[in-house]
């Protein structure tokens, strides 16, 4: 598809379009709109939330944690075709085009065209999101700092916006529609993609430390229904056996109000590869009591729903200090020298490790816990130390190749995130002229149905201002 300039441009308003095509007119936002304050007298309306990612949709499609106010009356209402703003949070872009009827937080703008004739809604949304607009709202609002700078209802209806023809708008709505779709396919099927190569990944781990590498050793019954048999040469046996269990802090003989600092690693420094971001340190004081020890070379597992779940946990041999602190939530290994402390890891993140712990959780739904009792008695198949090295090789080989195929699916989304950006600008400014292009008929439900699943959170700005992830 090659994409061709209009024939004809003149300078635009605002510097940072350039130009705009020669018919298109281009007038400050109050000739366009008017602000409305429309006040709920019973609150029963539907609640609509706003996001920079998604726009306008209703509450109820998602997993909102934050505050709610006991009343809704005198939230103020909105009906399809209202641009909503919010005023504290514009210069992320939290704003967009309502495709329903609802109620918003008196802190939003609600803003209705003047005329029906003027926007097509998908162009409007579109147009009002791209960069150039976000750094025209932040330089139209005021605050002491960015997390609060507002953008007041004078300050919008003052900034200068284009409006092509309406027939020409739904053109490049149904161009911009046709293109997502083809945007969405693709990263949803690189995304399918990630999940294949990292279940590939899982299997390989489970495969070589299960059962080894050579696939002409002789076999023995495990003892254990689930594992099934493992090599003859291995020994079938226990964690407790081979591993000791959340040793005790005394053992580093440290002053306990010194003020030496070492690594603390909260649950956000763990990741599921097992890797760990040592940044953060604090001194013995804060962390002796309270805080869950361990030394470098130690291994750490999740014990806490859904970090369990996720395989969360690390072998701390790249430990930045000789002994830290963490999360209580963390179970502390401890290997002997019959067992690598990466093969330990590599054992604690196995399927077959986290679907049975899974069934030994205890406590409240959300925040359930596995029993170390669980852990020790964990039975495994256990093969010398130096064909532990071994399999260790083979899966850092593997492991490597299978990372680097992530790598380039997620740069490739990246890539195709950054031109679809970019083409959006260009077609919603004229830059390009798309007038003259078939594109096949897209409803909005088939860009719905794709479901693209964009790797970011997808914030929900409050009534208050503050932002809360959702699923």
């Amino acid at each position: 598809m090659k994409l061709a300039p209009y024939p004809e441009y003149k300078d635009a308003g605002v510097s940072w379009v350039g130009s705009i095509p020669a018919h298109w007119p281009e007038k400050r936002a109050k000739y366009y709109f008017k602000e409305i304050d429309d006040r709920s007298l019973t609150g029963d309306e539907e609640m609509l939330s706003v996001s920079h990612i998604t726009g306008v949709t209703p509450r109820s499609q998602k997993n909102v944690t934050m505050f709610k106010a006991e009343s809704n009356v005198g939230q103020k209402r909105c009906q399809p075709g209202d641009l909503i703003i919010n005023t504290m949070w514009a210069w992320m872009s939290a704003l967009g085009v309502s495709n329903h009827a609802g109620i918003v937080s008196p802190a939003y703008g609600v803003y209705r065209p003047r005329s029906n004739q003027d926007y097509d809604y998908y162009y409007l949304d579109s147009l009002l999101r791209i960069g150039g607009y976000r750094s025209e709202y932040i330089c139209r609002s005021t605050g002491i700092r960015s997390s609060r700078l507002r953008l007041y209802p004078d300050k919008f209806l003052s900034m200068t916006v284009v409006c092509p023809p309406q027939e020409e708008q739904q053109t490049i709505a149904r161009f911009l529609k046709a293109q997502d779709r083809l945007f969405r396919k693709f990263i949803r099927n690189k995304r399918r993609l990630i999940e294949l190569l990292k279940e590939q990944k899982q299997n390989v781990i489970n495969q070589a430390v299960t059962r080894g590498l050579d696939p002409k050793v002789n076999f023995k019954p495990s003892g254990v229904e689930w594992i099934g048999d493992i090599p003859e040469h291995w020994d079938a046996t226990k964690l407790k056996r081979v591993v000791s269990f959340n040793p005790s802090k005394s053992e580093t003989r440290a002053n306990p109000a010194d003020e030496e600092k070492v690594v603390f690693l909260p649950m956000e420094n763990i990741s599921v590869n097992g890797d760990i971001d040592c940044s953060e340190k604090r001194t013995l004081s804060e962390v002796w009591n309270g805080f869950t020890y361990f030394r470098r070379g130690d291994v750490v597992v999740a014990k806490i729903t859904p970090c369990f779940e996720n395989g969360k946990g690390a072998h701390l041999k790249g430990l930045e200090s000789d002994f830290g602190f963490g999360t209580t939530e963390l179970i502390v290994l401890r290997p002997s020298k019959a067992i690598n402390g990466a093969f330990l890891r590599f054992l604690t993140s196995t399927k077959q490790f986290l679907l049975l712990g899974e069934q030994y959780m205890t406590g409240a739904a959300g925040q359930q816990r596995i029993p170390s009792d669980f852990v020790k008695n964990y039975p495994i198949g256990l093969p010398p130390i130096d064909e532990q090295l071994e399999i260790l090789e083979h899966i850092q080989e593997k492991s490597a190749e299978i990372d680097q195929a992530i790598s380039r699916a997620q740069r490739e989304i990246e890539l195709m995130r950054e031109y679809r950006t970019r083409l959006i600008s260009d077609v919603v400014t004229g830059q390009v002229d798309v007038r003259g292009i078939e594109v096949p008929e897209v409803v909005e439900d088939e860009l719905l149905a794709l479901d693209e699943d964009t790797g970011e959170s997808d914030d929900v700005i409050d009534d208050e201002g503050d932002m809360d992830e959702t699923d």
